[in-house]
């Protein structure tokens, strides 16, 4: 402790200093050579640099003039499991249908505990290089205690759900009690985790019956956690439920009581004006991706109805989906793409704004998850996820004005230099510190090709 006449300097773990401070709190703050402390993981202030020297003793000290600081991002739908190992190995001119039977799916069906670990360590890698702190997993975990050794190596935070479906056949597929059965198992494994949720996670589409999507929205109710499924990236689960039910999807769910503000549905793309008003009246959160409705050709611009939603008032996060999907792990990409679907949509260039587009990759993300008490913004008392943004390229060349329009229209997670994930340096200088990057590349090369083998499907050009 140093003392400066009669002043005292408060010892905290880091400070961390940007020439641009974007706190994305209520007011939208905006500091000038600013500075947020962090101590015993979390953030004690959000200050002008000259007042955090003043009054704390750090220490690390990392930023600088040459960088802006905003909050951790949020990926709110990714698959950390299965499609990872065959990275833009699926041919991308297969269809749906082809390309989940022959390769995905093999895939998840093969996968070890090991290859679970591996698969998830990898992603959770690149997601914490671009920026992402907080990552909501899609559901298709086989051994949830090893993806959450992931999370624990690499040291961000998320949410955690396993396999559960009673539809068919497939991995892990169930009777209601089994489905169920591991949810609860998730849930003690995460109980009292710092920094991973557990949540229920269903496949979705029409592969749950009444009786599971009853039983699973009652538990995560009982539970005060979330749910979550996939729901209509396609037209193809709302003609199931219109022959089976007589009722669109999410007119149907909430026709059985199952939908409510625990739940984040990701996709929910191909949804009419009835289901719009399911979701806004029961403040369902919506998680798109848009990158995957593109690349799996889903009719995003055909029916892009979640601005609608966000015009409605609802709560919408983004994400970035499976690696034959979405395939980049970059939500700084997916929300530049969301903005230019929602301004070309409407044929309006001011319908929506990069600030907007930030928020949804942020604090509107935090919210949709409700982890915004915890996440989504640099204020005091928060979780320290904080990014540092490296502005001394030539994409930051010269400086902007506004350094949201250029981190959204501009630049994407490689200008991410230095990420802190609740007070921990996770990155530095560009490389994730916490794992071995040579070894886990050597390791998953090895993966990848044991399991092409394994799933008998073969890349065109081998």
């Amino acid at each position: 402790m140093t003392t400066y006449g009669t002043r005292v300097r408060e010892p905290v773990d880091l400070l961390i200093h940007g020439e641009t401070v974007v706190t994305m709190n209520e007011a939208r703050d905006q500091l000038t050579n600013g500075a947020v402390v962090v101590h015993d993981g979390r953030i004690v202030a959000v200050t002008t640099m000259a007042d955090a020297t003043d009054r704390f003793e750090p220490a690390t000290t990392m930023g600088g003039p040459d960088t802006a600081v905003i909050p951790g991002l949020i990926n709110a739908h990714q698959h950390l499991t299965g499609d990872r190992l065959l990275r833009s190995t699926i041919p991308d001119d297969l269809g749906l249908g082809d390309a989940l039977t022959q390769w995905a799916l093999p895939a998840h069906a093969a996968h070890t505990g090991d290859l679970d670990e591996l698969s998830a360590t990898l992603s959770l890698v690149e997601a914490a290089t671009n920026g992402i702190t907080y990552t909501v997993e899609a559901g298709t975990v086989a051994h949830p205690e090893r993806v959450l050794a992931a999370f624990d190596n690499v040291g961000v935070g998320g949410t955690l759900g396993s396999w559960g479906w009673d539809v068919g056949d497939g991995p892990h597929a169930g009777n209601v009690d089994e489905v169920i059965a591991r949810q609860d198992a998730t849930l003690r494994l995460t109980a009292g985790h710092p920094r991973v949720d557990g949540w229920v996670t269903l496949v979705g589409h029409d592969l749950m019956t009444d009786e599971l999507v009853v039983a699973a929205s009652e538990f995560a109710r009982t539970n005060n956690t979330g749910l979550t499924f996939h729901m209509s990236p396609s037209p193809a689960d709302a003609a199931a439920y219109l022959a089976r039910t007589g009722r669109r999807p999410l007119a149907h769910l909430a026709h059985l009581g199952a939908l409510g503000d625990h739940l984040a549905i990701a996709h929910a793309v191909h949804i009419d004006d009835s289901e719009i008003d399911a979701v806004l009246d029961h403040d369902v959160a919506v998680v798109s991706c848009p990158w995957a409705y593109l690349r799996l050709g889903q009719g995003i611009t055909r029916s892009f109805r979640h601005r609608q939603l966000l015009r409605g008032g609802g709560r919408l996060a983004l994400g970035c989906d499976s690696e034959n999907a979405g395939d980049s792990i970059d939500i700084l990409l997916t929300a530049r793409l969301f903005a230019g679907l929602v301004k070309d949509s409407t044929g309006d260039p001011t319908q929506f704004t990069s600030g907007q587009a930030l928020a949804l990759a942020t604090i509107d993300a935090a919210r949709a998850i409700k982890m915004h008490h915890e996440i989504g913004s640099l204020e005091v008392g928060k979780r320290a996820d904080v990014v540092i943004v490296d502005t001394t390229g030539p994409i930051w060349t010269p400086h902007a004005d506004d350094p949201i329009i250029a981190l959204v229209w501009a630049s994407d997670g490689r200008s991410v230099r230095d990420v802190v994930s609740s007070g921990r340096i996770v990155v530095r200088d560009h490389a994730c510190v916490s794992i071995d990057l040579g070894s886990l590349v050597i390791e998953a090369q090895q993966a990848h090709h044991e399991l092409v083998s394994r799933c008998g499907a073969h890349p065109r050009n081998e």
